[in-house]
């Protein structure tokens, strides 16, 4: 192995640093408890101190599936190279950057997708359509499921009909049984989720003892939620709604990190010294270096200048968006927080105010902004391999 090398896959790496710094003061570093600071249940400085952490966790426990396919699911035919994978990180993150500086939310994950796609493109490589028509589904599909889940979570929370010490214990409830269903790395030898891992202690038929766990701990969840929310329902909407913005934050983690080490991952068949392992602890520690630095501009932005959100809202966009992210990160796709949160908050906002308090124009650039990042992503990527070469 040579010096020019080495040289270059640790240019790669520090671009990978960078973009992780990005991210976490962006899109995972910002959007996680954006609604919980708009409902004034946490200020935006400990917001940013929290979803730093707990990205840092979701990267290290749940990043691999993410950063395999940014890494070699979306191209055929070819591996990126050294140089190609500093020409897509310093793209994303330039980009991103921009975002970060107007105050426009820009999706991390059209950045990425795009410029990987469009170097892949620029280096031979193959079309993986089997792969786009997966995450074109999610990105076209998360703004309609996750603006209807959370109309019907907002419309339903302040009706008279439906106590909130009935409807959210089973919101919490349902959050539960997913948790138990989630896969973490350090469980991989005993089946990948808590569920499954615990089923392994019973003497039951392994689907139902799964099942029975999973349900048990929705359902213990559940009775603990509307027990707070019986004795102080201010209180305990506030601790349900940070709980949520936990759970988001820590599946940002998980997912965003691909963006940022996925594109290196087709380097480790040359670096066999470094393991994925590492790779994500560094993505990790670059998310939460981000958050903490950068974080309070965008979640002041998402939190308020969007919509004006009360805790209820704010549970109400909360719920879909984990429930999205984990489903991107069990697919292996990379979807931008960014669009989760923002169509969750506008679907919620329409149930309680039919969109009053919504700034249309905000709104309007951000999609804008979505679409353009992808295809600008794209021909950048496409046109520096023709320009540079590799």
């Amino acid at each position: 192995m040579d010096v020019t090398t080495i040289l270059l896959f640790t240019t790669a790496a520090v671009a990978s640093l960078f973009m992780a710094w990005v991210i976490g003061a962006g899109s995972s570093g910002a959007t996680p408890f954006a609604p919980a600071v708009g409902a004034n249940a946490i200020s935006t400085m400990k917001a940013a101190f929290l979803v730093g952490i707990l990205g840092f966790a979701g990267a290290v426990t749940q990043g691999g599936s993410v950063s395999e396919a940014v890494g070699t699911g979306l191209i055929d035919g070819v591996s990126l190279p050294a140089s190609a994978v500093i020409v897509v990180l310093l793209i994303g993150a330039g980009l991103m950057a921009v975002g970060i500086y107007t105050g426009y939310p820009i999706a991390t994950a059209f950045t990425v997708t795009g410029s990987v796609i469009g170097v892949g493109f620029a280096l031979g490589g193959d079309p993986a359509w089997g792969k786009y028509v997966e995450i074109g589904a999610v990105w076209v599909l998360t703004p309609f499921v996750g603006g209807g889940i959370a109309y019907v979570i907002a419309s339903v929370l302040p009706r008279s009909d439906v106590p909130e010490d009935v409807s959210v214990p089973i919101l919490a409830g349902i959050v539960g049984v997913v948790v138990a269903n989630l896969e973490f790395v350090f469980l991989a030898s005993i089946g990948g989720t808590l569920a499954i891992a615990g089923a392994t202690a019973v003497p039951v038929d392994g689907a139902a003892a799964t099942a029975a766990i999973s349900l048990a701990l929705g359902t213990l969840v559940a009775i603990v939620v509307r027990w707070d929310v019986a004795r102080d329902q201010a209180g305990g909407l506030r601790r349900f709604l940070l709980s949520l913005g936990a759970l988001v934050a820590f599946s940002a983690g998980a997912s965003q990190v691909g963006l940022a080490v996925g594109p290196l991952f087709p380097l480790l068949e040359e670096f066999s010294m470094v393991s994925p392992i590492a790779l994500l602890l560094g993505g990790g520690v670059g998310i939460l270096v981000g958050s903490w630095t950068s974080a309070p501009r965008m979640i002041k932005s998402i939190s308020q200048e969007y919509a004006s959100l009360g805790p209820r809202r704010s549970i109400a966009t909360l719920v879909p968006s984990f429930l999205i992210a984990q489903t991107a990160v069990l697919l292996g796709v990379p979807v931008s927080f960014n669009e989760i949160v923002v169509s969750a908050i506008v679907g919620s906002g329409f149930a309680v105010a039919g969109g009053a308090g919504i700034s249309p124009r905000k709104l309007g650039i951000t999609v804008l902004a979505w679409i353009a990042s992808f295809f600008v992503a794209f021909g950048l990527g496409y046109g520096s391999i023709l320009l540079v070469g590799t």
